[in-house]
């Protein structure tokens, strides 16, 4: 008997292999060989030589991993590779550590050209790969390796195309391109102290992934100084093998010290100054720096408790810095990619006012309520129009969406602005997921739909007065992925009393009155959407129905999109919204589809998703009757500083908000979570519904800890449940073997643990 009293006969619930289609049955291999489908897309697109040309890089095939750099000239709209890395170096040749790192934290599981720079005119270029830097003039192509004294990452070059930065393990170098030596600008005889590069927090956190920033003259750097010594110490070893030894990484665990970070401006000839930014400690995060022509640089702090960032601008000649904003919220104050930035008419940010997230000039709000600024883009010149801010936005009450629009911010005369700004006006309409870069009046535009098919990128020229916006693409990108072969086609809804924004996927061949059981397979978190209205990242959802399960996909409270008030509905409680949320969604599903067998739900996630799963396997067994868990953070004191504290507070101030969160606690420990897991002071509820538990044990982001120390946890009070390590695999699960058969052990454990044989009731 359901739960809404309906009555039906139980059977198999699984589709056999042999009587799905060739696409669905290869699915899990042809998603892990290209990348999830993102293999051939153009990506890190730069419009630059005064919106003449687009810089991309792009692999040559939907299965081949080698990003390259391609170039499309506008004027004659061909495209044209100008560096193939195959050429220069062995594909297969080990990253430097640091390199390894920085994919991580940028979730980049590509190989080649991942990431390259340009002078200001887009003229010249530069990369690194495998540790060697590379050189590209890119209307010939022709390719240099400097010769460089250390392991080049994150290589920039001045504007002026004249030098190179790069750092070398925590050293900052400079190799100047005519014909200057390789020399350091800026070193530090401990190795817990570096130059030019992101800490943890900042790369994982903020979206800094900078650590040092060229003045706009070419002839100087503001070069941030990290200091590891007061973070924790932890080691991150191989059990498949014993012999390598372990790696020590410095995470900076909810409660802990961060890396004592500072800022130094460094001239050419390694003098440098340092620059009292943080005002004797009260900003403990360095957010962003921002150094554009013709403007005093910008330095962005933020305190440890989030609740205020302060925008300062810095004098170089004096080191003097002067608060230019300071903005202040009670809960946290969000970091938007793109603000603050300077524009004619002066200082652009993004902040939360009211009930909307807004583009704010020195303080006045650009945007009104019923729009939620999602990051400030760029600029662009609109002639006869003046200066524009480009954003990203959701249009109304709709969080699924992600348009591009423009707010007018200069004067046609191309001075500020004479009055209040233009309203909003929308580069993109209708459903799918923009974006956009921009250079003067040329903007490259890129949008995923529901339907499936490549994403499209196609270039546009902004028109003068009465010229429709954006215009009709004056070229496009091509795309050299492949397809799935078959649609996702998810049910877009809004579920329960509160809307929740839903995706909903029914086997194609069901047949509206067999009892089908329900997979919830949510993310759920803090700064992540997963019911977006694009196709590709749907279709794991989909292959999962199309084996005999009703799967709902639901972002509640915390997810963006849907205003301030909604995304700080999880201050200090990660575990009780976000499930009620679940549950609330799951309900209304059930009443909408009265064929859905209430007594066989399952719910698998990765990461908040995988805490998720588990959590509602334990608080809720009256519910969920199957849970797979994949890197899972179990204990949030295990988890970093900066994501945590902004949803929970520090641990040492709010212990309640921790105990409240955890999957498990354990009462002798409860300032650090370094017990054992013995069992005296446990707190832990029952599990009595099958788990598996997942998680690499090279993951250096949520740390096999939180499963291994949870496990330990259950084993003490009896509970059992699966774990499946993963040898050498991180957070990303980047393995193409591993990304495969993850998602076939996944079934499998979902079809044993639901399935009920024919005539029996519902399971549990």
């Amino acid at each position: 008997m359901l739960s809404n009293g309906v009555a039906f006969t139980v059977r198999r619930v699984t589709t056999p292999a042999s009587v799905l289609s060739p696409e669905l049955a290869d699915f899990p291999a042809r998603y892990a060989r290209t990348a999830r489908f993102t293999l051939g897309t153009a990506r890190n697109l730069r419009v630059v030589g005064g919106g003449s040309r687009v810089l991309f890089c792009r692999s040559k095939a939907s299965d081949d991993p080698v990003l390259c750099l391609w170039e499309l000239d506008l004027a004659g709209g061909q495209e044209r590779l100008v560096v193939d890395p195959a050429a220069l170096f062995d594909p297969s040749a080990s990253l430097p550590p640091a390199e390894r790192a920085r994919r991580e934290r940028a979730r980049e599981s590509a190989s080649g050209i991942v990431a390259y720079a340009t002078d200001d005119s887009g003229a010249t270029a530069c990369f690194a790969l495998a540790g060697a830097l590379f050189v590209v003039d890119v209307s010939s192509g022709t390719v240099t390796a400097p010769d460089v004294a250390g392991s080049v990452y994150d290589p920039r070059l001045n504007g002026q195309g004249t030098a190179v930065a790069y750092v070398d393990g925590g050293d900052l170098r400079v190799v100047e391109l005519d014909g200057g030596t390789d020399r350091v600008l800026r070193t530090h005889p401990d190795p817990l102290v570096g130059f030019g590069r992101a800490e943890f927090v900042a790369a994982e956190e903020m979206q800094r992934q900078a650590g040092y920033w060229w003045a706009p003259d070419g002839h100087s750097l503001l070069v941030a100084r990290v200091d590891e010594n007061p973070v924790p110490v932890w080691w991150i070893g191989d059990p498949a093998h014993p012999a390598r030894e372990p790696q020590a990484v410095r995470y900076p665990a909810a409660g802990a010290l961060n890396a004592a970070v500072s800022l130094e401006l460094v001239q050419l000839d390694g003098s440098h100054e340092k620059i009292q930014w943080s005002e004797y400690g009260r900003y403990e995060y360095l957010a962003d720096v921002v150094w554009a022509a013709d403007r005093p640089p910008l330095v962005v702090r933020q305190t440890r408790d989030q609740r205020t960032v302060s925008i300062a601008e810095l004098d170089p000649a004096t080191g003097a810095l002067t608060e230019r904003r300071a903005i202040t919220d009670g809960i946290w104050v969000e970091l938007v990619a793109g603000s603050p930035r300077w524009c004619d008419a002066g200082l652009l940010t993004v902040e939360d006012q009211g009930t909307a997230r807004r583009l704010v000039l020195d303080g006045t709000p650009l945007t009104g309520d019923d729009h939620q600024i999602r990051s400030l883009l760029g600029l662009v010149d609109r002639p006869g129009h003046g200066q524009a801010a480009m954003v990203s936005l959701t249009v109304g009450d709709e969080p699924g969406e992600i348009q591009v629009g423009l707010v007018s911010v200069g004067s046609p005369a191309g001075g500020p602005l004479d009055g209040p700004a233009a309203p909003l006006e929308l580069l993109t309409t209708g459903a799918g997921v923009h974006g956009a870069v921009a250079d003067g009046a040329t903007v490259v535009l890129t949008a995923a739909t529901p339907e499936p098919g490549p994403p499209r990128i196609t270039v546009h020229r902004l028109g003068g007065p009465g010229s429709p916006l954006p215009g009709d693409p004056v070229a496009s990108i091509t795309d050299h992925g492949v397809q799935a072969g078959f649609a996702a086609a998810p049910l877009f809804c809004r579920l329960g009393a509160d809307q929740l924004p839903s995706a909903v996927f029914l086997p194609a061949d069901h047949d509206g009155v067999s009892p089908l059981p329900i997979l919830l397979d949510p993310y759920g978190g803090p700064h992540a959407q997963r019911v977006l209205k694009n196709h590709n990242p749907h279709l794991v959802s989909r292959w999962f129905a199309e084996h005999g399960y009703a799967v709902v996909v639901t972002d509640g409270r915390g997810t963006p999109g849907r205003g301030p008030a909604w995304e700080r509905a999880v201050w200090g409680d990660l575990a009780g919204p976000v499930l009620d949320d679940q549950l609330a969604a799951l309900d209304a599903v059930v009443e909408r589809h009265p064929f859905l067998d209430a007594g066989r739900v399952a719910i698998r996630g990765w990461s908040f998703g995988g805490y998720l799963a588990a959590l509602a396997l334990l608080r809720r067994p009256d519910r969920f009757h199957s849970a797979v868990a994949g890197a899972p953070v179990t204990d949030w004191r295990l988890y970093d500083t900066h994501y945590t504290e902004r949803y929970l507070g520090h641990p040492a101030e709010h212990p309640e908000h921790y105990r409240r969160s955890n999957l498990w606690w354990e009462t002798d420990d409860t300032s650090t979570g370094t017990g054992g897991g013995g069992g005296d002071g446990l707190e832990l509820a029952p599990l009595t519904r099958p788990l598996l538990l997942i998680h690499g044990l090279a993951d250096d982001n949520v740390v096999a800890a939180h499963t291994l120390r949870f496990s330990t946890a259950l084993l003490s009070k009896g509970y059992p449940h699966r774990v499946l390590p993963l040898s050498g695999v991180t957070h990303m699960t980047p393995q193409v073997a591993v990304a495969e058969n993850l998602l076939r052990l996944q079934l499998a454990f979902l079809d044993e643990t639901l399935a009920a044989p024919p005539g029996a009731g519902p399971v549990g």
